[in-house]
């Protein structure tokens, strides 16, 4: 398993090692054992499966605030995405900064997003299915996200001049000024 830090302290690009034969694949895909020198221990509690049908779908910028705060590991079983992870810990030397990866069932990357980072996607391919692995259960009363589309923040999404596909939910988020401080740099 390949780990690689980004240009943000915290998001990190995993890929793991593929072993193929005549019969097709296997892979694993997550080990605590080689993820948790580089993230600490980890219980993942969740697992969530979304499918996206049409290209320039965009889901996020999305959190949870604490207690319920999530730790993601997300992957690509079925097309490509290109995935976003913000830093809105306060006080933090990239607040408000972004990562931003490319991740597809070709490539087989996954992105690590911890807490205190908002996180979105926007698919680069029609009929597009993501896994994500969370550390902590939904909590629709800690649910909280950010504008995607917000110029402070300054993501170049990748939907060409189209319109984006977007929940209500989404196009209603507040923009990164408005944040109060859910997370502290530490």
């Amino acid at each position: 398993m390949e780990v690689r830090e980004l240009a943000i302290s915290g998001p990190l690009l995993i890929t793991p090692k593929v072993f193929r034969d005549e019969r097709g694949f296997v892979s694993e895909t997550y080990s605590a054992l080689h993820l948790e020198p580089w993230i600490g221990p980890l219980q993942f509690v969740q697992d969530n499966h979304a499918f996206s049908a049409p290209v320039g779908t965009v889901r996020g910028l999305h959190f949870q605030i604490p207690p319920y705060d999530q730790g993601k590991l997300i992957r690509v079983l079925r097309g490509r995405i290109y995935d976003v992870a913000v830093d809105i810990r306060k006080g933090s030397p990239t607040y408000g900064r972004h990562v931003g990866v490319e991740l597809s069932a070709e490539n087989w990357t996954q992105l690590w997003v911890p807490p205190g980072f908002a996180h979105g996607v926007c698919t680069l391919e029609p009929d597009t299915e993501m896994l994500y692995k969370l550390t902590s259960f939904y909590s629709r009363d800690h649910e909280r996200g950010i504008a995607w589309n917000d110029p402070a923040l300054g993501v170049e999404w990748p939907i060409g001049g189209t319109k984006p596909v977007l929940s209500q939910k989404d196009r209603e988020l507040p923009g990164l000024a408005t944040l109060p401080g859910y997370f502290q740099f530490a």
